[in-house]
């Protein structure tokens, strides 16, 4: 998903009349007089992308007399899919002409202009992106539509580069004993995860490569959705009102961060709220459980886990799945592949925060700084009447557990916690346990680039 390849599309304006109900005709010449008023919009914008050259003049022609308000995006997105230099060249001058702005091939600018102003899609805009993105794959097509609820604006709603599960999850993949892991090194990467007591490492170094498993652990159907352009990976329970919810990648993004998808209504879900904002589920109240996840090193985890299972590199999948190859030369630079509407420059776009979001308080975001933490690995907090804290060891892996009043002073970076009147309390990874058996519970958290954080939440506080 993560280049700006782009695909050579070559089909006839005669396949989009196909798509949508309309006879085919022998001619060219004929198929866009053939659509009626309600779609010409939306095909004749496609027909600048996939049809003949006689046909993207004749489209051509009908924006420009026709021109509207709404019609920058489409002009935009038709310029990023286009193989036709001569014919972008064209598209370019008349966008200037037409909103007398001037960024040329600065896609990105463009793209900011509109978002940072008030939504102004046209009515057919579903349907002008069901019909240009069905042509990369057709299940893109259901993905849009007029008649689908939305709950985040259509216009920033971006293809990232490859079909529906371009980018394969892993599903139920195979696990290994630690001691047969002789590919990991200690300080490699991994996200760990226990489930009712079944502890796993996911190596960053492949889920790079795939960005989501699903699978059951500790008899839970459960997903880690990792972003790579966000640096989020997310544990999330599947199981939602009694139905799990098979999720999958979409191949589009918003803000930068993957949209999944789920398998039966093809909605498209927000990655880092765990919620379906476009399609048949979009409007049914529906939020997955966060669950906890740490991002530490192998070495680290397989000490407090001996027992742990890990990916095998036996994906099913050929990949480089050498420490650091996916994603080198963006996580080597703090520059963004896709644009977002706004950034906070407290902190640099990639730089390391944990964020938190409680269920009980949405409005509340909390991102922490990744190297304040280093420099306070016990962290006191409250957020309205929810106590916490934040404990953070040498490999940079941080837990968040329910303090309920309690402040801790002290940690010996492996499982004793010291609270201010000096009772030591064992650490795990579900929770924290005193002496006399009080048991302070386990809290998600994750961590994301600053970047992808904000443009979810950018009411969040910050702590740096």
């Amino acid at each position: 998903m993560r280049n700006k390849r782009l695909i050579n599309i070559t089909l006839s304006v005669l396949f989009i009349l196909k798509l949508i109900g309309y006879s085919e005709r022998s001619h060219s010449q004929e198929t866009l007089s053939s659509v009626s008023k309600e779609n010409i919009v939306p095909v004749s914008f496609v027909a600048l992308v996939a049809s003949p050259r006689e046909d993207k003049e004749k489209a051509f022609k009908y924006i420009s007399e026709n021109w509207e308000p709404t019609f920058p995006i489409m002009v935009i997105e038709v310029i990023y899919l286009s193989n036709d230099p001569a014919f972008s060249a064209k598209l370019i001058k008349l966008l200037e002409e037409k909103t007398g702005k001037d960024y040329g091939y600065e896609l990105d600018k463009w793209y900011e202009r509109i978002w940072n102003n008030d939504e102004m899609v046209h009515a057919q805009y579903p349907e002008f992106k069901s019909l240009l993105y069905g042509l990369i794959d057709p299940k893109f097509a259901g993905y849009f539509s007029s008649d689908h609820t939305s709950k985040i604006r259509l216009d920033e709603v971006r293809w990232g580069g490859v079909r529906q599960d371009g980018i394969p999850p892993l599903r139920s993949p195979k696990m290994i004993d630690a001691k047969e892991a002789k590919y990991l090194d200690d300080d490699n990467i991994v996200f760990g995860i226990e489930v009712n007591g079944d502890a796993r490492a996911y190596p960053k170094r492949i889920m790079a490569w795939h960005e989501m498993f699903v699978d059951n652990v500790g008899d839970q159907p459960v997903a880690g959705v990792y972003c790579t352009l966000c640096g989020s990976m997310i544990l999330y329970n599947t199981v939602h009102n009694g139905v799990n919810h098979q999720i999958g990648t979409s191949g589009f993004l918003y803000r930068s961060n993957k949209l999944m998808y789920d398998k039966e209504t093809q909605s498209l879900w927000n990655t880092l709220w765990g919620k379906p904002v476009i399609g048949p589920l979009a409007d049914k109240d529906i939020e997955l459980e966060r669950m906890s996840v740490v991002t530490t090193t192998w070495g680290e985890w397989k000490k407090r886990h001996p027992g742990t299972k890990v990916l095998s590199l036996e994906t099913g999948h050929k990949r480089d799945y050498a420490e650091g190859a996916a994603y080198r030369e963006y996580f080597a630079t703090d520059e963004l592949m896709f644009n977002v509407p706004k950034l906070d420059k407290r902190l640099k776009n990639k730089d390391e925060v944990l964020g938190l979001i409680f269920s009980q308080y949405p409005e509340k975001p909390l991102a922490i700084s990744v190297e304040y933490l280093a420099k306070n690995p016990v962290y006191n907090k409250q957020i309205e009447d929810l106590d916490f804290v934040v404990l953070t060891d040498m490999s940079g892996a941080a837990r968040v557990y329910e303090s309920k009043g309690l402040n801790f002073k002290d940690w010996d970076q492996n499982r004793s916690v010291t609270d201010v009147n000096g009772n030591k309390w064992v650490l795990t990874e579900s929770k924290l346990t005193s002496p006399d058996g009080k048991e302070l519970y386990r809290l998600p958290a994750h961590r994301a680039f600053w970047f992808g954080w904000y443009g979810a939440y950018s009411n969040t506080e910050l702590i740096l």
